[in-house]
């Protein structure tokens, strides 16, 4: 079952209920869904699409990061919508496993509700055909005291374990410090 253009604006309505500092940030974001729809979803769609991204935190307070080969950076996990994707936090947590080899059932959501939606552009990526564009990353928090197991070597390079106070994007990072840890 596909992610929906409901179950899109459903989200990103709760998110905002929770966050409304944070609407002028994603103002882009709106009407990119009003004129588009539910082709939102669909990575061929340039005026910027969705995606999903997972945030990992270990008991210790470390959350992880993936180093993006095509992208050259240091990322959370996460990437495009698939088809079979029924929810943006399934579809982060599929994401995390491809990428990570850890086990889906050996990691707990926090909430179906965003931690973050972060607005990025991504560049053109000629060999593929695709211009610059925009991503509107629908991350979600999960926790584990799972290890990763097995990284994805066509996209991934290598992964770490950082303390949240060492990243540097606002408001994710006090976010992240804010989280209470069991």
């Amino acid at each position: 079952m596909t992610i929906t253009e409901q179950h899109i604006r459903d989200t990103l309505t709760a998110y905002l209920d929770q966050r409304p500092e944070d609407k002028d940030s994603l103002s882009v974001l709106l009407p990119v869904l009003d004129e588009v729809g539910g082709h939102i979803v669909g990575r061929g769609e340039y005026r910027g699409h969705v995606t999903a991204g997972a945030l990992l935190l270990r008991p210790d307070g470390r959350i992880l990061l993936v180093e993006h080969k095509a992208l050259g950076k240091w990322l959370f996990p996460g990437g495009h919508l698939e088809d079979e994707d029924e929810t943006l936090m399934l579809a982060a947590l599929r994401e995390l496993a491809e990428e990570t080899g850890i086990d889906p059932g050996l990691v707990t959501p926090v909430s179906p509700i965003p931690l973050h939606i972060d607005v990025h552009p991504i560049p053109a990526n000629p060999a593929k055909g695709e211009p610059d564009h925009q991503h509107f990353d629908f991350r979600f928090l999960f926790r584990t005291d799972a290890q990763v197991s097995a990284l994805q070597a066509e996209e991934v390079l290598a992964y770490t374990w950082q303390f949240a106070d060492t990243l540097t994007g606002e408001p994710l990072r006090s976010r992240l410090l804010a989280v209470p840890m069991l």
